[in-house]
C-alpha cells in the first residue's frame, strides 16, 4: 500500500533562514512556496523525496499549533509522510491495524511564487498508535515540480531517514509486519547497536536502537536523515566555501561508502552525506 516516502516535514522557527540554509546544503533551489493554515511551508523536491520546512505564520490555533511544537522539540524533524496510490484503501488498511487514522481530508496548496496548485488526498495515523512518530499518508494527485540546481555538486537525492526506537521489536513489527514496509537489513553490532533498514521506494527507513544508550521504554522519535551525493570531496568543498561545519570525509560502515557529517545549516537535523563508491555486497 505504501509506494514511496513523499516527504519529510522540517520545522524552523524562521522560514527564510531556514529555505536560505537548505538551499545552501542541497546547492538546490526551492520548488514551492506557500503559506496558510497558520504555517509558512517552503519545500525542496529533489529527484525521490521532498523536503518540507514548516514555520509558524500568524495567529490562530493552527499557528499555536506549531510553535507548540517547537517549544516542546525545537527545531528538526517533525513527521514522515508515505505516498499510496489508494488513500481509501491505505485508510481502511491503517483502521484494521487499530492505527486509529484520521478521515481523509482533500488538501489544496497553491504556490505564492507561481500560482500554480497541487491537490492531494491525505490522512494522518494516532502518534499514541505510531509510538511517538508523527506519521501521514497521502495519495498525491500530480507529480511536484523539481528543485532547480544552484551550485556545483549539488544533493541529488535522500539515501535514507533514521527513527530512533526504545524497543526494535515493537518498531520492527510496526514498519514491517503492520505497514507492509520491505526489511532489508537487521544487524546488530556491540559498539554501534541494532540497525534494521526498511525499503521504501529507493530510499531506506533506518530504525536504530542503541544498547545501552537508549532508553529501555518511551516513545520513539525521528532522529536524522542521510543524503547521497556523487562526489564527496567536491560537496564538501561547496558547504565549507559557503561556511558550514563539515566533517573530514571518511569511510562509512556501509561497504563501499564515503561519508561526512554536516553539523550546521541544518535546522536541528542531524545530517549526514554519503557518497557510494563501489557496489555493497
Amino acid at each position: 500500500m505504501i509506494s514511496a516516502l513523499d516527504h519529510v516535514v522540517v520545522l524552523t522557527s524562521d522560514i527564510e533562514a531556514g529555505a536560505a540554509s537548505y538551499q545552501t546544503l542541497f546547492g538546490r533551489a526551492p520548488s514551492w512556496r506557500n503559506r496558510g493554515d497558520g504555517a509558512a511551508r517552503v519545500l525542496f523536491t529533489l529527484d525521490n523525496t521532498t523536503l518540507e520546512l514548516m514555520a509558524p505564520d500568524g495567529d490562530g490555533e493552527a499557528a499555536n499549533r506549531v510553535r507548540a511544537a517547537l517549544a516542546a522539540q525545537g527545531e528538526g524533524l517533525a513527521s514522515l509522510c508515505f505516498s499510496t496510490p489508494d488513500i481509501a484503501k491505505m485508510h481502511r488498511r491503517l483502521e484494521r491495524l487499530t492505527l486509529r487514522p484520521e478521515p481523509v481530508a482533500a488538501v489544496e496548496s497553491r504556490d505564492d511564487t507561481s500560482g500554480a496548485t497541487l491537490s492531494w488526498k491525505r490522512t494522518r495515523a494516532a502518534t499514541e498508535a505510531t509510538h511517538g512518530v508523527r506519521l501521514f499518508f497521502l495519495e498525491p494527485a500530480a507529480e511536484r515540480p523539481r528543485s532547480a540546481t544552484v551550485a556545483d555538486a549539488p544533493i541529488p537525492s535522500m539515501d535514507h531517514v533514521v527513527v530512533a526506537t526504545t524497543d526494535p521489536e515493537r518498531a520492527a513489527a510496526l514498519y514491517g509486519a503492520r505497514l507492509g514496509l520491505d526489511m532489508a537489513l537487521d544487524r546488530s553490532h556491540p559498539d554501534w547497536g541494532r540497525l534494521m533498514f526498511f525499503r521504501c521506494g529507493d530510499l531506506i527507513v533506518e530504525v536504530a536502537h542503541r544498547a545501552g544508550k537508549e532508553a529501555t521504554s518511551g516513545p520513539d522519535r525521528l532522529h536524522g536523515i542521510s543524503w547521497r551525493v556523487a562526489d564527496a570531496d567536491a560537496t564538501r568543498a561547496r558547504l565549507l566555501a559557503a561556511g558550514l561545519d563539515v566533517s573530514e570525509v571518511r569511510i562509512g560502515r556501509r561497504p563501499g561508502s564515503r561519508v561526512m557529517t554536516v553539523r550546521s545549516g541544518t535546522c536541528g537535523v542531524p545530517t549526514l552525506l554519503i557518497e557510494k563508491t563501489a557496489k555493497a555486497e
